[in-house]
């Protein structure tokens, strides 16, 4: 008999699940005005909102953080997670950040002026707020298979170079500060794009005299799946398929508490000193000084650990494993979901799933808060409330997908969470037709309103 797969870890610490009644639930989302960002984390039985901070750490990374050095500057875990960042990435110059949309943050205040383009493959949400805050663009230039979720096709988040091109020719390379490569691309699934993409764009970027920015969070994810469907990577470690992806880049902003597996950080790394000078004065003015960032000593040194445990082979199968796992047991039920499977979250296609809702009735957060009502389960929307207004008309803008996020926390839950999660989704997709309206907003903020808009139902 073949031994079956086995996670790569044991569990030494267990957290107890909240457990609630329907009709709690029920109340609890009709009192948070249909907004799932504003359950408490007891109303929630499995919490899928994000995978953002959410992992378990190490016994490795918390022994670290027992000899973090709080010195305010020039601490040794500064030099600790630079010496990891260089070593991973091959960038020469790093600031700390206390997350990812401070990294962007900090970098858009050096980089990007009123009226620039920034083009690139779906660009997410808090970076397309930060594009926007500075009264900016951000052009999607991600190939078409992206989106249809019924294509298998194994680099839906691959940038489209003609749309690129196109992009660059229409609007001068004198609007364009950069290009923004987000890897894994999550906006479109959590989808990877492959490394002969990323060359090209590299090429096309060398063409127009333009840099390449990567928007890293889920890059060790992205180099699992190049290793696993990309031809001519299978020998390679993941590590490096790392080198040769940020070898196509001039720097990157990374959330570190996605694939670097710790509960708060992140950084902007690269190889100009002069863009590091630069920036460093924004870093200090946001964030503080230059060798802490916004961290503290200790979560630095977890951090510089948890780089190199994110890049294991073994913990990233694991890792996609577990998504698959849950993607699959939706798929043979009949959800609609985007396929193939993405390495951090199993998106379900809320237009395929709900059709007689409306895209004025927000069917993506409708599904949403059906599947919280259902088990407990908090997703979130990928949709038409998070892609907000249009800046200049002020008119919803309706994205091509409309989605309902399940990201799936690292080393946190079991596969038998999972099987609850699609036993759930699946009783309120065999249900579906007795959900007759969806919902509307009630109030809102002018800039990421999904964080804190109201909603009530119709």
């Amino acid at each position: 008999m073949n031994l079956p797969f086995i996670e790569p870890y044991k569990i030494k610490m267990t957290e107890p699940v909240n457990i609630s009644t329907l009709e709690n639930r029920k109340s609890w989302i009709r009192e948070v005005h249909y907004n799932l960002f504003s359950l408490r984390s007891s109303q929630v039985t499995i919490d899928l909102l994000t995978d953002s901070g959410t992992g378990a750490m190490s016994d490795s990374q918390w022994s670290a953080m027992m000899l973090g050095d709080e010195s305010y500057a020039g601490a040794s875990s500064y030099y600790n997670l630079k010496n990891a960042i260089r070593d991973i990435t091959g960038f020469e110059y790093f600031l700390p950040t206390h997350q990812g949309r401070a990294a962007e943050n900090v970098l858009f205040s050096v980089l990007i002026k009123e009226g620039d383009v920034i083009p690139g493959n779906s660009h997410f949400d808090t970076t397309k707020g930060h594009i926007e805050f500075r009264k900016a663009t951000a052009i999607d230039c991600t190939v078409n298979e992206a989106f249809d979720t019924t294509i298998a096709a194994p680099f839906k988040g691959n940038v489209d170079t003609g749309k690129l091109e196109k992009t660059i020719l229409e609007h001068g390379r004198e609007k364009i500060p950069f290009i923004l490569v987000t890897i894994t691309n999550n906006t479109a699934g959590g989808q990877p794009v492959s490394l002969a993409n990323m060359k090209e764009v590299r090429q096309l970027a060398d063409k127009h005299g333009i840099a390449v920015f990567f928007d890293s969070a889920r890059f060790a994810e992205n180099a699992y799946f190049i290793r696993t469907r990309e031809a001519g990577q299978q020998n390679k470690t993941i590590r490096e398929i790392v080198a040769e992806m940020f070898a196509c880049a001039d720097g990157m902003t990374m959330s570190s508490k996605k694939d670097a597996i710790v509960n708060m950080g992140g950084f902007i790394a690269m190889r100009s000193g002069e863009l590091y000078s630069r920036a460093s004065v924004f870093n200090i003015m946001f964030e503080g000084y230059v060798t802490y960032g916004g961290m503290s000593g200790r979560d630095m040194n977890a951090l510089a650990r948890g780089l190199y445990e994110g890049t294991e082979f073994e913990y990233l199968e694991a890792r996609v494993r577990q998504v698959h796992l849950l993607g699959s047991l939706l798929k043979e039920a009949g959800v609609p979901v985007q396929e193939p499977f993405g390495g951090h979250a199993v998106f379900i296609d809320a237009l395929k799933f709900m059709p007689h809702i409306p895209r004025e009735q927000f069917p993506a957060q409708t599904l949403a808060v059906e599947v919280y009502i259902e088990g407990g389960i908090r997703g979130v929307e990928i949709g038409a409330i998070m892609a907000d207004r249009d800046p200049v008309t002020r008119e919803n803008r309706f994205p091509a997908l409309e989605l309902v996020r399940l990201a799936i926390p690292r080393r946190v839950y079991s596969d038998n969470h999972m099987r609850y999660v699609a036993a759930a989704i699946i009783n309120v997709f065999n249900r579906r037709d007795t959900i007759e309206k969806g919902l509307r907003i009630k109030t809102e903020a002018p800039i990421m309103r999904h964080f804190t808009a109201e909603l009530e139902r119709l």
